[in-house]
């Protein structure tokens, strides 16, 4: 895959540090002093104060040079940028712990808008669920990745990290939100039943599955995903849909989804289908990662020989994928070689989406068997540039925008009053999707 600057990308084989810091629970008033006002611009209710980075700051908005950002409590306080010639260093108090950042970059942690945790592929292993969903929760932290939103197969444990994540503690890992089981049945009582139950549970979010595996199952029937989708309004709780076709789109655009949790991969998208994702104003998720996980273990993959993915790697994973009789089964598949062309499609409609301004929501389907937390939301990075989407673009779909998608105005975008989560990156993140692996260490909660 095509990527722009250094394909190594990072400083060395190892993993970044993932800093984590407590905080009071109440925030101070925000007030900043520039030079002319006063002796110091550190707000007096700043805990920690990181001075000398350029921060792109997930809004749209130019890069600030010389940034200031000051944090207490887990939350933002304010993001200004130092007047030349100013020490920020000699103006912060002794109390206040303070990182010179001179030289590096900032931007938000990323938001997986569709991913899985809890070791959903490892099913008949002898691994404790809860000890999968921490492990991995940790490890998309290392990579960058500080917010999961958990489309299916969550259990117990899933609920009570998604708990922990979100309260004034810092959570050690990424935060996370879940949607509880997939919703199915053969009609609408029995699907609705479980959109029920999902919410008893506590449920972020409704998912359903709108495909028949090209061909190899039913799909769930208009009536059965209206309904569905109705009573998850009912409830207040917003419906992502996985889907396939262009046909299927439509109609739960017009059934009301929430979220396309898939690129559509069976042909080009065609004006009316664009036209409603305007309408409506619902996002899409590429996903495109997804498919690179059911044809690229037909052989050895390239990137089993990528430090960065070998140094924090789950070894299960790469033997359960490794083994022959898979790799030879998948050589034989025409499914495997149907998702090789569903790629190229699904690329192809990424590119005609966002010129026709739609709102793209990164997303990379990651946690099953293959498809590897952390490391393939940086080849989804990867891809989507090969898609052609600048940088920019890409980052805004993983930071504001993201968060916009998942209806979250407490992530996603470096300024006052939001969570303390970002990156900071040893070089321009807008150079290419290798600088992204220059992770300096990464920030959940300040």
């Amino acid at each position: 895959m095509t990527t722009d600057g250094d394909a190594s990308g990072n400083r060395d084989a190892g993993r970044p540090s993932t800093v984590i810091r407590g905080g009071i629970v109440a925030l101070g008033a925000a007030l900043v002093f520039t030079a002319c006002e006063g002796p110091s611009m550190i707000d007096p209710a700043a805990e920690m104060v990181f001075y000398g980075a350029t921060v792109w700051d997930g809004s749209g908005s130019p890069m600030i040079e010389s940034a200031v950002i000051q944090v207490a409590g887990g939350r933002i306080l304010s993001v200004t940028e130092a007047p030349e010639g100013t020490d920020v260093a000699s103006q912060t108090p002794s109390a206040v712990e303070s990182v010179d950042l001179t030289g590096q970059h900032v931007v938000p942690g990323l938001i997986n808008v569709h991913g899985h945790v809890g070791g959903t592929w490892s099913q008949d292993m002898d691994v404790g669920y809860g000890d999968y969903v921490h492990a991995e929760l940790e490890r998309y932290a290392r990579f960058g990745v500080t917010t999961v939103n958990s489309l299916g197969g969550d259990g117990p444990p899933s609920f009570e990290a998604r708990d922990a994540s979100w309260t004034e503690e810092p959570p050690g890992r990424a935060r996370l939100l879940v949607a509880g089981a997939v919703v199915v049945g053969e009609t609408p009582h029995e699907a609705v039943a479980m959109v029920e139950d999902n919410a008893a549970r506590g449920a972020d979010w409704i998912k359903i599955r709108v495909d028949d595996n090209l061909g190899a199952t039913a799909k769930m029937s208009p009536e059965v995903y209206g309904a569905v989708i109705d009573k998850a309004h009912e409830l207040g709780l917003p419906l992502a849909a996985h889907l396939f076709y262009q046909e299927d789109a439509k109609g739960l655009l017009s059934a009301g989804a929430d979220l396309v949790a898939h690129s559509v991969r069976d042909q080009e998208v065609d004006p009316d289908l664009m036209g409603q994702f305007r309408e409506t104003g619902v996002c899409y998720v590429p996903t495109l990662t997804r498919e690179v996980s059911t044809f690229a273990y037909g052989e050895r993959p390239d990137f089993f020989d990528d430090p960065f993915l070998m140094s924090d790697v789950d070894e299960a994973q790469v033997l359960a994928v490794s083994e022959p009789a898979r790799r030879e089964s998948i050589r034989n598949s025409r499914t495997a070689r149907a998702y090789r062309i569903a790629l190229d499609i699904a690329k192809h409609n990424l590119k005609r989406l966002s010129e026709g301004g739609v709102t793209i929501a990164f997303g990379t389907d990651s946690g099953p068997l293959g498809r590897f937390q952390g490391y393939f939301e940086h080849m989804e990075v990867e891809l989507m540039r090969e898609a052609g989407l600048s940088m920019d673009e890409i980052l805004l779909s993983a930071t504001g925008d993201a968060a916009a998608c998942l209806r979250r105005d407490d992530i996603g975008v470096i300024e006052a009053g939001r969570r303390a989560d970002f990156i900071v990156l040893s070089s321009n993140p807008l150079e290419g999707p290798a600088v992204l692996r220059s992770i300096e260490s990464v920030w959940i909660g300040g």
